[in-house]
């Protein structure tokens, strides 16, 4: 088993980088960008730049490292599919250009390889074949089933057996920054005899990472739960925008639908596991103990920061600064996700390069911690107060939500994912067929 890439501390790099950057030398995560109207390229983070791995390439940097195809692609998938050792020896040259004192050749010649981030347009990182989200946080687990099922056991009986989840739609899933348009669809009031169709009322985000997988398994055989390391690039930020009045009406007795598929927002930049390696840590006690596939023998959570801010239409009128309203940490999920790889796979699916799987909402024991403004207002009982004085139960047109995270501790560099952003539009006009 090839092991990770791990930068040491101390290192450091020639390109400047501003304070708490989420993009020292010790991340170097991986993404697309554009130049202006030119086609996609594949490059990396480092604070404010991207270094330029189509032109690296073109160059002949990585001849005997990696295939010069697999760099100059328009997007990820073929180097995802390469496996741990070619993600291994590309990292190691890359951290050998820049680092101080390191092969100079870059830093002689940077104007070629090296551009602002501010002019590059970010795109998703892969063509995403297969999107699978899952419900694996037992705060947020428990929170839902307090609300939807207060006479019964907030948790139904399979959750602390099997890591649920379910397929999601990746042709809606979008890069940070794309707007998000308010969905149409069908909900039900309570004292209604018949649905009504239109915009939802309800909309909500959830605060969720997710996972690119790298080399497939073949169709058939199940990845094991000590394999997930080789199959497993990196991660990204999530929110998994819902719209809480059509899933509700929509959801029984086959789960979420068109309350979900109409956006996925992710954060551009996949941290690998080498750069959130000195981040990884045990995760919860998990009981009764799972069955033998799913039974880690290693750590598999990872202590990431992670905040919500909204910044209303009025807020960015007035002048003032985005809020957060939530403050919470990926270190606690339930299940982590090696064993969200391995139960995903376990009846012999096969997953492909570039596939994403998201972690679920990710919320903590204490109100301000969830993940969700379900769960934040308590279905809307609970409204949250903004800085302008203006009240929140769910989403408002012309709002807009940025997750941000980032692993930090002292001695060790900031390690940051970037932003998921996105700000709601309002639903387009309903057909007049269609309306109630």
């Amino acid at each position: 088993m090839t092991e990770l890439v791990v930068v040491a501390p101390e290192v450091r790099s020639w390109i400047d980088l501003p304070s708490h950057s989420d993009f020292p030398i010790q991340n170097l995560p991986y993404g697309v960008f554009a130049r202006g109207e030119g086609p996609p390229r594949i490059g990396v983070a480092i604070g404010e730049s991207i270094v330029d791995l189509y032109a690296l390439a073109q160059a002949g940097f990585f001849e005997g490292v990696c295939d010069r195809a697999l760099l100059t692609a328009p997007s990820l998938e073929g180097f995802l599919a390469a496996g741990r050792a070619t993600w291994s020896a590309v990292r190691r040259l890359l951290v050998e250009l820049l680092r101080i004192g390191g092969d100079a050749r870059v830093r002689e010649n940077a104007a070629a390889f090296i551009m602002p981030q501010q002019s590059a347009t970010m795109c998703l990182p892969t063509r995403i074949g297969d999107y699978v989200d899952f419900y694996s946080s037992l705060e947020h687990a428990t929170n839902m089933g307090k609300m939807l099922r207060p006479a019964g056991e907030a948790l139904l009986p399979n959750w602390r057996w099997i890591p649920i989840g379910y397929h999601g739609r990746s042709s809606t899933i979008v890069v940070d920054g794309t707007p998000i348009v308010r969905p149409n669809g069908q909900r039900k009031a309570a004292d209604a005899d018949a649905p009504a169709f239109g915009p939802t009322r309800l909309l909500d985000i959830e605060l969720e990472m997710g996972f690119f997988t790298g080399p497939p398994n073949e169709m058939g055989e199940p990845i094991a739960l000590s394999q997930a390391r080789e199959h497993i690039f990196g991660l990204v930020l999530v929110n998994d925008w819902s719209a809480r009045d059509i899933q509700a009406w929509e959801y029984q007795p086959l789960g979420p639908f068109l309350g979900k598929s109409f956006a996925t927002t992710i954060s551009p930049w996949i941290v690998t596991l080498d750069a959130l390696e000195p981040y990884r840590v045990a995760g919860p006690r998990q009981e009764p103990p799972p069955l033998d596939y799913l039974r880690q023998h290693e750590a598999w959570n990872y202590d990431v920061s992670l905040a919500i801010d909204i910044e209303s239409a009025e807020m960015r009128e007035r002048g003032i600064a985005p809020y957060t309203i939530v403050r919470s940490n990926f270190k606690q999920m339930y299940w982590s996700m090696a064993q969200q790889l391995a139960h995903v796979t376990s009846n012999g699916t096969n997953t492909r390069p570039g596939d994403l799987y998201a972690s679920g909402t990710i919320s903590g024991e204490e109100r301000d911690a969830a993940g969700s403004f379900m769960e934040l207002t308590w279905r809307g009982a609970h409204p949250l107060v903004l800085p302008t004085g203006e009240t929140r139960a769910f989403l408002e047109d012309g709002d807009d939500i940025t997750l941000r995270g980032f692993c930090e501790r002292p001695g060790s560099p900031r390690i940051g994912f970037g932003y998921a952003r996105g700000r709601i539009e309002p639903a387009h006009a309903v057909p007049a067929a269609t309306q109630r």
